[in-house]
């Protein structure tokens, strides 16, 4: 049996005003949502600001994630036993996640470095990880271990100093056990129960009364409400990046495999019934069969019904010239998700600029970064791979800029400092400079 779905098509080989006006909106659509969302959320953060974990509660209370008798925090010590509950193929599984991502985090601490600008000048970029970060993880009608795995285990090579994960509980007011044994195998400081933009007000100004101090950053996916939350707190926190509906892009030519780029289209479909899926491709012919596999695929697929609302709101087949023309609405889209399954693989590959991550060939399902491979599965969407990396251990950490400056040193920089401070009328800060000098008693050079 086979489901009947036709995907929006654009046909950009020879398009009209209309494709193009289509087309345009794709690259377009932006991870930050809409206003009304925007300012529902600076309602409840105020209220949550104002009055901590009472209005964390009754936010719960009306929208959901919290726990059935109402606790907030989940401690070391209870996650630590969660952890030692695991089933054995639940921590085997969490412990190859976890290895592998490490591995992977492993080879991106950055370095400090010293430059001598010129004699008697030298400065220092000198990089520290932040002291305290929230990671938000999604959950509710599904656990999400594999999201807390990729937010923490960067956090800890980056060698922050406390973590503090938030996750909803189920309409059952119960958080998953696997997401408990996951935080208990990372030495997770606490997890909060709380989900939606609450989650992120807790942890962006504290729960005084619960003892939970704000944290330096917050990073994580999560809903629309999710994302407008860690918009509005910036300035008192950091952040990762906006993040808006999971979306995936199948380059695929005449040498691809209509039923793994299904297959690929539909995981992605999966995320959410707002996931973007596209299939960009030059053949006419893949995209006709890719299309009857899908319909075949969604009749024996356990969430039909969601999935066949994503393919039919976000669904849609570009039809390009060549691959050449494929690239250039890659990087002008910037998935988050980009599988490529075409002849030449590494030169379709070196040509790809905008892409959160990038999976090459039909051995490299989109499944196995979200999982296992080590890759981060936290990415920019909406557009900005176009400016943004994924979640990584540069993320977690700041540089700050360290200067030694001898008095021989700041004699060389004097005719410079002097002159650009007049020309600015900020005569302070020439004088800052030339009242060492005036006072200058011959001491040593230090």
């Amino acid at each position: 049996m086979t489901t009947a779905l036709r995907l929006r098509r654009l046909d950009l080989r020879s398009p009209d005003p209309g494709t193009l006006a289509a087309r345009d909106a794709l690259f377009r659509r932006g991870a930050v949502p809409d206003p009304a969302v925007r300012e529902a959320t600076r309602a409840i953060l105020a209220d949550v600001r104002a009055r901590g974990a009472v209005a964390v509660r009754e936010t719960s209370a009306r929208f959901g994630g919290g726990r059935a008798d109402g606790r907030l925090l989940l401690g070391r010590e209870e996650l630590e036993s969660a952890a030692e509950a695991l089933a054995p193929p639940e921590r085997d599984a969490l412990e190859t996640a976890i290895d592998n991502v490490r591995r992977f985090a492993g080879t991106q601490r950055p370095s400090s470095a010293r430059t001598t600008i010129i004699p008697g000048v030298e400065l220092e970029r000198r990089w520290l990880p932040v002291s305290r970060v929230g990671a938000y993880v999604p959950g509710g009608s599904a656990p999400y271990p594999s999201s807390l795995v990729m937010t923490v285990v960067p956090a800890r090579v980056a060698g922050v100093g406390a973590i503090v994960v938030a996750s909803p509980a189920n309409d059952r007011g119960e958080v998953h056990p696997v997401l408990l044994g996951a935080a208990g195998l990372l030495g997770v400081d606490a997890l909060l129960v709380a989900g939606g933009v609450q989650a992120i007000g807790a942890l962006a100004y504290g729960l005084e009364d619960e003892g939970l101090e704000p944290v330096d950053l917050v990073v994580g996916p999560g809903s629309a409400w999710v994302t407008a939350a860690k918009i509005e707190v910036v300035g008192e926190v950091g952040i990762d990046l906006p993040a808006g509906p999971s979306e995936g892009l199948v380059l695929a030519d005449a040498s691809a495999d209509a039923e793994t780029v299904a297959a690929d289209l539909i995981t992605q479909a999966e995320h959410g019934v707002d996931s973007p899926a596209l299939l960009v491709t030059p053949d006419e012919a893949l995209a006709d069969a890719v299309e009857v596999e899908v319909g075949r695929r969604l009749a024996g697929a356990l969430r039909r019904d969601i999935l066949a609302r994503a393919l039919a709101g976000h669904g849609c087949i570009v039809l390009v010239e060549n691959v050449a023309a494929g690239i250039d609405f890659v990087n002008r889209y910037g998935p988050e998700h980009l599988s490529v399954d075409v002849a030449d693989l590494e030169g379709t590959v070196a040509g790809i600029r905008n892409a959160g991550s990038i999976f090459v060939g039909r051995w490299s399902p989109e499944s196995a970064g979200d999982y296992a491979s080590g890759a981060n599965h936290v990415l920019p969407t909406g557009g900005l791979a176009r400016s943004c990396g994924p979640l990584a251990v540069e993320t977690f950490g700041k540089f700050n800029q360290v200067q030694r400056i001898t008095r021989d040193g700041l004699a060389a920089l004097r005719p410079a400092i002097r002159t650009l401070a007049e020309a600015e009328g900020l005569l302070a800060h020439r004088d800052a400079v030339e009242v060492r000098f005036e006072r200058d008693d011959g001491e040593p050079a230090r």
